[in-house]
């Protein structure tokens, strides 16, 4: 199995629970992230010098904070754990339940591919994050690894959530959040024993976070040559979580024009490729895969991939959205590339009808000509591309649970 082992972990104070960490900083605007940079002992006030500071000294940046990050130790605001795993728990508003465990997984094993990636990771990007790893040496956000079910892992989770947790709180959105130490040598032993078998984790988000670690992890080895891989820069902070505790949500696409087209040329052309059923003006939520939504003049589609279609790619990239680029996008519009293209707009679905209601508002505004709704990948589809080394197109999945940053952290140092 790819090692996965407690760790040290680094956790606010529960004075500071509820100010201390927070959600991805892409989840804000820049005049947002400027406000919480002023909320004292917060994990963004931590950060901004990366974030807010107006000086472009980076590195002086990055090492202020590492020195804020060191304070926030000494001052007990930030509290260090003996090595332990960590049982996460999220619960959302809508009483949705995510679980799974915290724990550090190796580079060597992303490296010798027993930690599979489904998406390719843009070099400028991983790189300015190894280097922000290297000055900073703190990951604060676990990537976030997914496996076939084990039953004997959830039952020990289960008998683990009979105890008081060391952390317990809900959040402005109203999630609550919920955590688990486990500590005890016996407990870590009956859970190394019960992951053996497990024979590879999936990346399911966070692919430029590992993918930095990595880096780093190289730089660090060609700097010194005497390395065991048993260093602390050697390994991931990572939450696995079975495909029990996983959702993959749609994630759709928007258009601005046909390329000149009319919609009937635009019908026309798509007839070879699809068959084609008007659903009226009732939004239609695509009923499984091969089955796309799309909206165009006022009305809903559905589009069937056409068997021959499907024979082409079954034992390759049989995505709904591949296929969309490859038979739409590409064929009929003339767009070569979707990675690199300012011309298609992704919009983040909900897995129901109103992720389509918001595709359909969109194309209704005038902003967008034509829309398209994509049936959520399945589970079992992300692991046959992982699998195959087949790298997905841009913004195919929108998976759950969402993760928090700093609630729990890792130090590299």
């Amino acid at each position: 199995m790819p090692v996965f082992k407690p760790f040290r972990g680094i956790r606010p104070n529960l004075d500071f629970i509820e100010v201390f960490p927070t959600y991805s900083l892409d989840n804000f605007t820049q005049e947002e992230i400027n406000k919480k940079a002023h909320v004292e002992d917060s994990y963004i006030q931590m950060i901004k010098p990366a974030v807010v500071s107006k000086s472009k000294d980076v590195d002086r940046n990055l090492r202020k904070i590492r020195s804020n990050f060191e304070e926030l130790l000494q001052d007990k605001k930030l509290a260090q754990d003996d090595s332990a795993y960590y049982l996460y728990e999220q619960t959302l508003p809508d009483k949705t339940s995510f679980r799974g465990l915290m724990g550090l997984v190796s580079v060597d094993d992303f490296w010798e591919g027993k930690i599979k990636k489904h998406e390719s990771t843009i070099t400028e990007r991983r790189m300015k994050m190894a280097h922000y790893l290297e000055k900073v040496g703190v990951q604060a956000e676990p990537v976030l690894l997914t496996y076939h079910s084990n039953s004997k892992v959830e039952l020990l989770m289960n008998h683990e959530q009979k105890n008081v947790p060391i952390i317990n709180y809900t959040d402005d959105k109203g999630v609550r959040h919920k955590i688990w130490r486990i500590d005890n040598r016996l407990k870590l032993q009956q859970f190394k024993e019960v992951l053996d078998p497990i024979d590879s984790f999936y990346i399911a988000d966070g692919h430029h976070r590992i993918g930095s670690v990595a880096e780093y992890a190289k730089k660090q080895r060609d700097k010194y040559k005497r390395s065991h891989g048993t260093e602390h820069y050697n390994f991931v902070f990572s939450f696995i979580v079975s495909n029990q505790s996983i959702k993959i949500n749609d994630y759709n696409r928007l258009l601005k024009d046909l390329n000149g087209l009319s919609d009937e040329d635009f019908l026309e052309k798509l007839a070879e490729d699809f068959q084609i059923h008007d659903k009226g003006e009732a939004p239609y939520f695509p009923s499984q895969k091969f089955h796309i939504s799309m909206y165009l003049g006022g009305r809903f589609y559905s589009l069937h991939v056409k068997h021959t279609m499907r024979e082409t790619y079954k034992n390759e990239n049989d995505l709904d959205h591949h296929l969309v680029n490859k038979y739409i996008f590409e064929n009929i519009l003339g767009i070569e590339n979707a990675k690199h293209t300012d011309k298609i707009t992704y919009l983040k679905g909900t897995s129901d009808i109103n992720g389509i209601i918001e595709l359909k508002e969109k194309v209704d505004s005038g902003e967008y000509k034509v829309g398209f709704g994509i049936y959520p990948i399945s589970f079992t589809d992300l692991l046959k591309i992982s699998d195959m080394e087949i790298k997905m197109p841009p913004k195919c999945t929108l998976i759950e649970p969402k993760l928090i940053t700093a609630l729990i952290m890792y130090d590299m140092k």
